[in-house]
């Protein structure tokens, strides 16, 4: 989610990718008539499985990188002490269309399943079950294969197009997380993110027109194809998704101080000043949050701008942003790289736990004024709270901006509360105590009290952190 500048520091939230007046922001991915029958309880297990994926991927891009084609083949371990019979795909890439409209099917399409017994497409066609042929013991490993297909949307979003310029945010079908509360099988939201993975690793070769640049997550490099095209390789390990664009980008690439190669891709009519400052701000922030939170582990970080995206939009390895000649939200976006990225969690279920530590990272590193960010008086309802699920935010969507406005404002007063040095020492083993796992509420809030002496429920209650 991106982050807005603005006079007031308690003003600087934005919503995902088009920036408008938060009270205009519509619901967005409630579950239709092309929706699920939920489907039937597994066994209960703590442990969140399928884990240990990994994803191989081959893809083929047309003239202009609007339609992808090829085959995907993902492995993974059943990590539940209870046998694993199916497991199911989230196609996020279908969330805004749904199961689309007679003679205009849905933009991400399955077929040629491998390795299970495909059912049909549910939860408005961004979800499918696959059957396993056996049940799968606890650490066993098997792996189900689909041919897929992509067509990028006519829209400008994380999942779509500006101009030349395609962004496939989401695009690519990865598999759902089972855990103590059974399979993950949100709805899609675009106000906001319903995304929830596991650490995975990722191959990814993609065949494309050499006119076009393809920045991607991970690891980089290319090698000569057929005539006239190239092979984008990518190799990324630990992380929760894989997102890529296409273009005929401008580019540059420069190594951080700390290390990390920083490869920039922007359209030709982006403000230059903007480009400089998303370049600026950003190779500071890798570095910096580096320092603040755990190195940064993935080598490379790739920033894509265009000039009429709203906002921005993170991705392990890769942010997506909107530039002005003030810059964009880029800082915002690398620290998802943490919060989320590395230190995981249930975006649908605890949002706040990856925008409102994104959110006060931003301020920490702008210096923002935070010692009268919020009022008591500003919650807009007794039902409100910083961790409402986006079930809530989604009916609610002037009021989501809170966990950017007053979650962040939240971490600011919690700093206060421990001390500048304890705050700091608590984010940096809570990121370790995590490092490619998974967080809730009330691990943080564990961690927390776990660094003072000073009964912390009372902060909780008034922060309206459940």
């Amino acid at each position: 989610m991106s982050s807005l500048r603005a006079p007031a520091w308690w003003s600087r939230a934005g919503r995902r990718l088009l920036v408008v007046p938060l009270a205009l922001l519509v619901t967005a991915g409630a579950t239709g008539a092309g929706a699920a029958t939920a489907p039937a309880p597994a066994p209960k297990a703590k442990a969140a499985t399928p884990d240990r994926l990994r994803y191989d991927v081959s893809l083929r891009g047309d003239a202009d990188g609007s339609h992808w084609t090829g085959r995907q083949r993902v492995s993974f371990r059943n990590a539940s002490d209870r046998p694993l019979h199916e497991v199911y795909v989230r196609l996020w890439g279908n969330g805004n269309d749904k199961c689309g409209t007679p003679g205009k099917p849905p933009p991400v399409k399955m077929s040629k399943v491998r390795g299970g017994t495909a059912g049909r497409l549910t939860v408005d066609c961004t979800a499918l079950r696959i059957t396993l042929p056996k049940p799968l013991a606890r650490g066993e490993r098997t792996a189900v294969s689909f041919d897929v297909s992509i067509t990028v949307p006519q829209r400008n979003d994380r999942f779509g197009r500006e101009g030349a310029f395609r962004f496939l945010g989401n695009a690519l079908p990865v598999l759902a997380v089972h855990d103590a509360k059974g399979w993950h099988l949100d709805p899609y939201v675009s106000t906001g993110e319903s995304f929830y993975a596991l650490a995975s690793d990722f191959r990814v070769r993609i065949d494309h027109p050499s006119s076009l640049k393809i920045p991607a997550t991970g690891r980089t490099w290319t090698s000569h194809g057929n005539p006239g095209r190239t092979v984008t390789h990518s190799v990324a390990q630990r992380v929760r998704d894989f997102a890529w664009a296409a273009g005929p980008f401008r580019t540059a690439t420069e190594t951080s101080p700390g290390g990390v190669r920083v490869k920039s891709y922007w359209a030709p009519n982006t403000p230059a000043a903007g480009v400089r400052l998303n370049r600026k701000d950003g190779v500071a922030a890798v570095d910096r949050f580096g320092k603040e939170f755990g190195r940064y582990p993935y080598g490379e970080i790739d920033f894509v701008m265009a000039k009429d995206f709203g906002g921005g939009m993170e991705y392990p390895g890769l942010v997506i942003l909107g530039t002005t000649e003030e810059g964009g939200a880029v800082v915002h976006e690398v620290a998802h790289q943490w919060w989320y990225g590395i230190v995981g969690n249930d975006e649908y279920g605890a949002p706040w736990l990856d925008e409102s530590f994104a959110q006060y990272a931003n301020a920490r590193f702008y210096g923002w004024d935070t010692r009268d960010c919020w009022s008591d008086a500003d919650w807009p309802s007794e039902h409100t709270a910083l961790t409402n699920s986006m079930a809530y935010w989604a009916k609610h969507p002037g009021e989501y901006h809170l966990i950017y406005t007053a979650g962040s404002c939240a971490l600011a007063r919690l700093e206060r509360t421990l001390g500048a040095d304890t705050m700091a020492r608590l984010l940096k083993r809570y990121a370790r105590d995590h490092w490619y796992g998974v967080s809730t509420t009330a691990d943080f809030k564990k961690a927390a009290q776990s660094v003072t002496d000073t009964d912390l429920d009372p902060f909780w209650t008034k922060h309206r952190i459940r």
